[in-house]
C-alpha cells in the first residue's frame, strides 16, 4: 500500500497565509484550533447552536481556505480541523459563532459550496454534548445535594436530575452544563472526584437528552405492516413460529447508518414493476410488519448513545425487545451526524431494525 504524500504546494500555501495574518492556530488532541475566541474578540459568547459540522472537506485543503470562508458570513467565535498524523486533513472540521442566526446563515450559504472542483462540502448543525449521565450513585442520594456537590466540583453546571428504576443500579444523575467545554472538563474530573472525596466508584458517560425527562431510555414503538415469516435461533423463541410460505421482503441495500450488513441480494434482478420504480418499505417498517403477521407484538427499541469516534460518527447501542420472544436483539450502529436530536435517533432506528432483520433471516436461510 503506497504511503499518503502530502500536497506541498496547499502546505506551502497555508505557511504564507499563517504568515500574511498573522493567524494562531494551536495543535491540540488531533485537531488544529483557531480562536476560542480570537485575540480582539469583543462580541457575545456562544451559546446553543451556535457551532456547525462541515464535511466532505478535501484532505488537502486547510485553514487558508477554511476560515476565510466561514468568516464570510460573520466572525468566527472558533474553527477546529481535525487532523492526521500525515498532515493531512480528516475531511471535517467545527465552526464557531457568536450567535445562532450566523450559524443558521452559515448553514445557509455554504451547505453545498464548492471549494473545489467535484467537492462539495456539508454544512449542518453541530451535535454538540451538554449533558453527563453519573450512574451508580447511592440509592438515598437527594437531588439538591448532588447539585450543591457536583457544583463544588467542576464549573459550568446547570442542572441535575435523578433517575431511579427497574434496570439502574442504585440511582443515575443526568447534569446539564452550560456549554460543551464545561461538560467535557467535568467528564474528565468527576469520576476521580467522586472517588477522592466519598469513596464512590461512578461511572460518568456523555447523555444525549431525547425527553423532557432525561434519563429515560428512549423506548420507540414500531408502526403497522404487514407479512413474512419470523424465525429466531431456538433460545428466543417461545412458541415456535409458523414456517415461511413466500419470498421475503427486499430489504434496503443502505440508509445513511453505516456498521451494519448490507441487504441480501434480491431474487429478482429488477426494482420495477411495467417501468415504475416499486418503494421499498424503511427497516423499521419492514420489521413491524415481520412481528404483525406472525402475531408477535410490535417491536421496542431501546437507544443508547455511546460516544462519538474521531471520524465524526456517533456511535449506538441498541436493544430490540419482540414481546414473546424470550431474549431481545442487542448490537451497537453507527450513524452521522444530523441536525435534530429526532433525525439522530430515527436513523439509529433505522439502522438496529435492519440489523435484526438481517439477523432473522440469515437464521432463516
Amino acid at each position: 500500500m503506497e504511503n499518503q504524500v502530502l500536497n506541498l504546494e496547499r502546505v506551502h500555501a497555508l505557511a504564507t497565509w499563517l504568515k500574511t495574518t498573522n493567524t494562531k492556530l494551536i495543535q491540540v488532541n488531533g485537531q488544529r484550533k483557531y480562536g476560542g475566541p480570537p485575540e480582539g474578540w469583543d462580541g457575545p459568547n456562544p451559546g446553543a447552536r451556535c457551532e456547525v459540522f462541515i464535511s466532505n472537506i478535501p484532505r488537502d485543503a486547510y485553514e487558508d481556505l477554511l476560515i476565510p470562508l466561514f468568516s464570510s458570513v460573520g466572525p468566527l467565535w472558533e474553527f477546529r480541523l481535525m487532523m492526521n498524523f500525515s498532515g493531512e486533513n480528516r475531511g471535517f472540521a467545527y465552526a464557531k459563532y457568536g450567535s445562532s442566526s450566523v450559524a443558521a446563515d452559515a448553514i445557509r450559504v455554504l451547505n453545498g459550496h464548492v471549494l473545489e472542483p467535484g467537492s462539495c462540502i456539508n454544512v449542518r448543525y453541530s451535535t454538540e454534548k451538554r449533558h453527563l449521565c453519573i450512574n451508580q450513585l447511592p440509592a438515598d442520594t437527594k437531588q439538591e445535594e448532588l447539585l450543591k456537590v457536583v457544583r463544588a466540583m467542576v464549573e459550568g453546571v446547570d442542572s441535575a436530575s435523578l433517575k431511579a428504576g427497574p434496570g439502574i443500579n442504585g440511582v443515575s444523575a443526568i447534569v446539564a452544563f452550560s456549554s460543551h467545554h464545561a461538560a467535557s472538563m467535568a467528564k474528565k474530573i468527576l469520576a476521580e472526584a467522586f472517588k477522592k472525596q466519598f469513596a464512590l466508584n461512578v461511572f460518568v458517560k456523555w447523555q444525549i437528552a431525547v425527553k423532557p425527562s432525561l434519563g429515560e431510555p428512549l423506548l420507540l414503538e414500531a408502526s403497522p405492516l404487514k407479512r413474512p415469516c419470523l424465525f429466531l435461533t431456538p433460545s428466543q423463541r417461545k412458541a415456535p413460529p409458523p414456517r415461511l410460505t413466500s419470498q421475503p421482503p427486499n430489504l434496503p441495500t443502505s440508509c445513511r447508518a453505516v456498521g451494519g450488513p448490507t441487504a441480501p441480494p434480491s431474487s429478482s434482478s429488477s426494482s420495477s414493476s411495467q417501468g415504475h420504480d416499486v418503494s421499498v418499505p424503511l427497516p423499521a417498517t419492514l420489521l413491524r410488519k415481520l412481528c404483525e403477521m406472525t402475531g408477535f407484538s410490535q417491536p421496542l427499541y431501546e437507544l443508547h448513545y455511546s460516544y462519538t469516534g474521531p471520524d465524526g460518527f456517533l456511535h449506538f447501542t441498541y436493544k430490540v425487545r419482540i414481546p414473546g420472544i424470550t431474549l431481545p436483539f442487542t448490537g451497537a450502529v453507527m450513524i452521522l451526524p444530523g441536525p435534530s436530536v429526532g433525525g439522530l435517533l430515527e436513523e439509529a432506528q433505522q439502522a438496529a431494525a435492519q440489523q435484526v432483520l438481517h439477523r432473522i433471516y440469515s437464521t432463516q436461510l
